[in-house]
Parts: structure tokens; sequence; C-alpha cells
């Protein structure tokens, strides 16, 4: 291969690589830090096309769109594989476990106080080590029960009153939190399954008392009425005794109209009634 064609080749080689670190695309939803290497000043550059110095401006790019990042004791749910969850001590010292998100994105006004100051590694510098702090900060005020009943989203709201300074202090916004899932140590959890177990069997047992004392409460009615039946019909049997040998006789032969008494006369069974 000729000298010169060689020459032609290096070149061009070398106008590419000039070429591509002078243009710097930066994407919808981003911004870059231009860090001068000869004066040590920083500026910012939105989305868009520019220009930069060859050797002179070194770009950082960073991601100011909402990010979201999770702690989670499931596999492959969140930012860390395995069981990432946030492991938080109850007011009552019970271990529980608490699966977390949070939503927040850079200050834009700030990209270059987060690039001195922190630098790309903001989520393990910040985000990361702040919410486990303050979550269980949070959760520590609270007795277990609590925790995975009505003051969930109170510990939430806490969590993230507790967690917005923190993030400005860092040159974050922070959106939302979220409590996603609660989970308990073994021994607690069969704690709760006894419990359960514990009410069920009370209540089945209210259950049978009520039961029992309606049934005694019925009985003592029927007794009452029988009661109050047998005095009203000894109340009328005194008065009319002839009763007595009407009700004898329809037991005997039931639809009978006459009788004989005392082997003369003939009564019918109206005449009875009404002696």
């Amino acid at each position: 291969m000729k000298p010169k064609l060689l020459l032609l080749i290096a070149l061009v080689i070398i106008s590419v690589i000039v070429l591509a670190n002078t243009i710097l695309v930066v994407d919808a939803g981003h911004s870059a830090v231009i860090f001068n290497q000869i004066t040590g000043g920083l500026s910012d550059r939105d989305q868009g096309t520019s220009i930069l110095i060859p050797a002179l401006q070194k770009p950082t790019i960073y991601d100011t769109r909402v990010l979201t990042y999770t702690m989670s004791a499931a596999y492959g749910e969140g930012e860390t594989r395995g069981d990432d969850a946030l492991e938080a001590l109850t007011k009552d010292g019970q271990v529980v476990k608490l699966d977390v998100t949070v939503r927040f994105h850079i200050d834009k006004t700030k990209l270059t106080d987060i690039h001195q100051n922190i630098g790309v590694g903001y989520i393990d510098k910040a985000v990361r080590p702040h919410v486990r702090n303050l979550v269980r900060l949070a959760v520590s005020a609270y007795p277990v029960t609590e925790v995975y009943t009505e003051k969930r989203m109170e510990i939430q709201n806490r969590s993230f009153q507790e967690l917005e300074p923190k993030f400005k202090s860092n040159y974050l916004v922070l959106d939302e939190i979220l409590i996603r899932r609660v989970t308990f140590s073994v021994e607690f959890q069969k704690a709760i399954e006894q419990k359960q177990i514990a009410q069920q069997e009370s209540q089945r047992m209210q259950y049978i008392l009520e039961r029992e004392r309606q049934e005694k409460e019925r009985k003592i009615i029927e007794a009452q009425g029988e009661a109050e039946a047998i005095r009203l019909k000894g109340e009328v049997l005194a008065s009319n005794p002839a009763l007595i040998q009407y009700e004898y006789v329809q037991k005997i032969t039931p639809g009978i109209t006459t009788i004989i008494t005392d082997g003369k006369s003939i009564l019918s069974i109206g005449d009875l009634v009404k002696k």
C-alpha cells in the first residue's frame, strides 16, 4: 500500500475521532455537565446537540427524568439482585422487613453542584443510605401491630417528611416514597396465626353460647306460656266443673253429642258446657 494512501486513511480515522469528541448529543430527559480540563470550571448543557473543544471539554451525562429506586425482598424486583428489603426494628422490638420504592429526580438548577460534590454515584452515596436510615427511624416509633395496619400510611408520610430535606441537601427532589410490602419474622407470623385461630374459636364459642341463651329463653317463654294456660284452664274448670266431664268424654269418644249421667239423665254436650 502506498504511503500516501496510508496517510490519507490515518487522517480520516483521526478526523472521525476528533469529530466524535467534538459533537455532543444530549438526549431528551438528560443534561450534560461540561468539565473544562484546563480551568477546572463546570458548565451545564440541556438536551440537544452542541460543539465541544476536543481534549479540553469533558462531558458527563445525567438522567434528569423522574427515577425509581426499589429495595425489595423479591429477586429481580429491585435494583439490587437478591433480598434487598429494608430491615427495621419496631417500637416493641419486633423485626420487620419492608419493600420500599422512592421516586425522585435531579434538581436541574443544581446539576453542577451534584456533579462536583457527589458525582454520578448519587444513588449509592445519597439516595440509598438516607432511605434506609430514615425509614428505619420512622418504623421504630410504632409497635409492630401498627406497622402493617392503620399506621402504615402514616409511617410512609413521616418517612417522606424526614427524607425530603435530606434529598434537597444532596441536590435531589423527592417525589414519592412507597412502602409496598411488610413481612415479619417466622415467630411473629406464627403468633399472628395462633391469635387468628384463637379469635375464630372465641367467635365460635360466642355463637354457641348465644344459641344456647336463645334456646333457654325460648324454653322459659314456652314454660311460662304453658303455666299461664294451665292457670287459665284451672280458673275455667273451677267456675264450670262440668267441663271436666266434657273433656273426659271427648277423649273417650271424640265427636259424641250426648251422654247419660247417673244412669238416668241424658245431656247434650252443649248443655254440659253451659253448666
